[in-house]
């Protein structure tokens, strides 16, 4: 005898309740957004008379990013590598970009600096408004006379004390595999002779790749600092020399990554 049908169907199917997973998420974090602006705002106000490089506002932003990650459903973020970090040094820091997690994933480092981003952030409500607060640099990337402008406002933080976070393949990768780095950053960085900082950010797009908003099963991003690259070091090379000498120390911590979980999933007893 066949069961009675039942007269409530709830989804089963995996896609189903992962998109459902994946709006909820939105609507969190569309709400949660409005509060933490708030208090931006309000940091804003108490801060900048006596916070010339908004240090505070930056590190609050940190938090406000970090606790994005820290919900997200089936998502675990680490970091490693802070100690590599020297206090009171400005640098030029770049990473790999594979996802717009990388952004959020960047903020875990919990470190003073301004980010270089595309125009078109700066005009997302809540979000691209706090950008304005801290004061972050834009790019028109439509506009060849922007690259000079924001060339020149990177320059003007690193005088000024503040690290700047550029991301030099220039967008995010479509195949996963880190893309060609552009000259700019280190131009900037040989000029003024600071030091560049290497962020490998592994496992954003498993999670989110691109033009996706759907969060799919549960992943590691790991977030590793490696060893800065002094003047020195990169004095003899061309800024595109010293692109690609960056690029090679990335690729080479996310390759070590990959293999480092691959071998954890081959671990008799291991659930992953």
């Amino acid at each position: 005898m066949l069961p009675a049908p039942s007269l409530f169907v709830f989804p089963t199917d995996a896609l189903v309740m992962d998109r459902l997973l994946s709006l909820a998420y939105l609507f969190f974090f569309v709400a949660t957004s409005v509060v933490f602006f708030a208090v931006a705002v309000l940091i804003w106000l108490v801060t900048v008379p006596f916070d010339r490089r908004l240090v505070l506002l930056h590190l609050y932003s940190c938090f406000w990013a970090s606790c994005y990650l820290w919900t997200l459903p089936g998502v675990r973020t680490t970091v490693s590598g802070r100690e590599h970090v020297r206090r009171g040094v400005a640098y030029v820091i770049v990473s790999n970009h594979q996802s717009a997690l990388d952004i959020l994933a960047a903020y875990r480092l919990f470190i003073p600096f301004k980010w270089v981003s595309k125009a078109e952030n700066f005009r997302i409500p809540l979000i691209g408004w706090n950008m304005v607060l801290n004061r972050y640099i834009r790019l028109h990337r439509a506009r060849r006379s922007s690259i000079r402008q924001m060339l020149e406002a990177c320059e003007r933080h690193l005088r000024q004390g503040s690290s700047v976070y550029l991301f030099p393949e220039g967008t995010r990768s479509e195949t996963g595999e880190v893309g060609r780095f552009k000259p700019g950053a280190f131009a900037l960085a040989q000029k003024l002779r600071v030091p560049v900082l290497p962020i490998a950010i592994h496992g954003t797009r498993d999670v989110l790749p691109k033009r996706s908003l759907r969060v799919r099963g549960r992943h590691h991003i790991h977030v590793q600092v490696l060893p800065e690259i002094s003047p020195d070091t990169l004095a003899p090379m061309t800024p595109e020399g010293a692109g690609a000498f960056v690029r090679a120390r990335i690729v080479a911590a996310l390759q070590e990554r990959d293999e480092r979980e691959r071998d954890e999933r081959e671990r008799p007893g291991s659930e992953r």
